[in-house]
């Protein structure tokens, strides 16, 4: 199936076909990329391939279909916008493959902040390699996320639009290592509200995904006002996905999510689930939950604890309710953004919005 044929009727395997034409897009560019890294420390391209899953620990590489790479939703809704637009989606790969290394600069990063030992059920880079090369090869997988942009102004892109999308491109990082700053304070706090956790998760989570949708769309022809209405689009989708990793932080199963059971308690992230429980405690079982918080992780007992309050308090309910509404937003904003004839490009991001609603990995 190519890119530009509907996926109505076959869900489970119009999204496989789908995300093999987008890796078999941007995995060149990815490559092309992370090889600028090459030179007489090889351990730091090492390191950036094994986690964009090209390589094994052993850095020799490996059958890249045989490891998790992530989901790369945001390189699909690049590459789906720019289609649904009126432009070719391959046209946006060299946007799309800035995006997801990007993306994984920050994972790198996360998971030595987060303390996080796996990762799409591997160990992370820091847990390999240690903390200090880390920081280094998620530095150099940011640097490298600029190369791309090279290749569109190589496709034909005009120079204006393509130092636009750079230069939106940075101040969307800075966004981002906004939001994760917010985020670290967040967990020295115990008067976070649902209401900052979610201004939070605008900028830590859904940056990026605003960022695709509203590049992606001016790639694909969109005017400067329809682009802002894909901009509310990636941000409503984006929000829905953060919530959806919140709920899995906490009931996911170990086999899909690649991570330990409820390890969003273990490590005390206050994530949405956590803040709607506080809001629901009486004085004494709040301070209850301040004093698990406050101890560098959260031991067993603990988490049971916890997870016994949520389920008395039925928080993973309310919580599958914000989802929904998140989702429901940005399927309206989808519907807004794209034209009412039949699109096939349109169809994709509406079963891709169907199916990260209710997604358990």
């Amino acid at each position: 199936m190519s890119l530009s044929q509907s996926t109505a009727g076959r869900p489970a395997e119009a999204n496989v076909d789908l995300m093999r034409e987008i890796d078999a897009a941007i995995d060149p560019l990815l490559l092309g990329a992370v090889a600028s890294l090459d030179g007489r420390a090889p351990l730091l391209a090492g390191m950036a391939r094994y986690h964009l899953g090209f390589v094994g620990p052993d850095l020799l590489p490996i059958d890249p279909a045989t490891v998790d790479r992530g989901k790369r939703i945001r390189p699909a809704v690049a590459m789906l916008a720019a289609g649904t637009c009126g432009g070719d989606p391959f046209v946006a790969a060299p946007l799309a493959a800035a995006i997801e290394l990007l993306h994984n600069f920050t994972l790198i990063h996360d998971d030595i902040q987060d303390d996080s030992r796996t990762r799409r059920h591997r160990p992370t880079v820091w847990s390999l390699w240690g903390i200090e090369q880390a920081i280094n090869a998620g530095d150099a997988l940011f640097a490298a996320a600029h190369l791309p942009f090279a290749a569109l102004r190589a496709d034909g892109v005009p120079a204006e639009l393509v130092l636009r999308l750079l230069e939106a491109f940075d101040r969307m990082t800075i966004v981002i290592v906004e939001g994760q700053t917010l985020d670290l304070g967040f967990e020295l706090r115990t008067d976070v509200s649902p209401a900052e956790y979610l201004e939070m998760i605008a900028a830590k989570t859904s940056a990026i995904v605003r960022y695709a949708a509203w590049a992606g769309a001016l790639l694909g022809g969109a005017t400067d006002d329809s682009a802002a209405r894909w901009a509310e689009f990636g941000l409503a989708l984006g929000i829905g996905f953060q919530i959806r990793d919140d709920l899995l932080g906490i009931w996911g199963a170990s086999h899909e999510t690649g991570k330990a059971p409820a390890d969003d308690i273990r490590r005390r992230k206050q994530s949405l689930p956590i803040l709607l429980l506080r809001e629901r405690l009486g004085a004494i079982e709040r301070e209850e939950i301040a004093r698990l918080y406050a101890a560098p992780a959260v031991d067993s007992a603990g988490v049971a604890r916890v997870l016994d309050l949520l389920a008395r308090e039925d928080v993973r309910a309310a919580v599958e309710i914000e989802i929904g509404q998140h989702h429901d937003r940005a399927r309206a904003a989808l519907l807004a953004a794209a034209s009412p004839e039949a699109n096939p490009y349109r169809d994709q991001l509406e079963a891709l919005v169907e199916r990260l609603a209710t997604r358990l990995g």
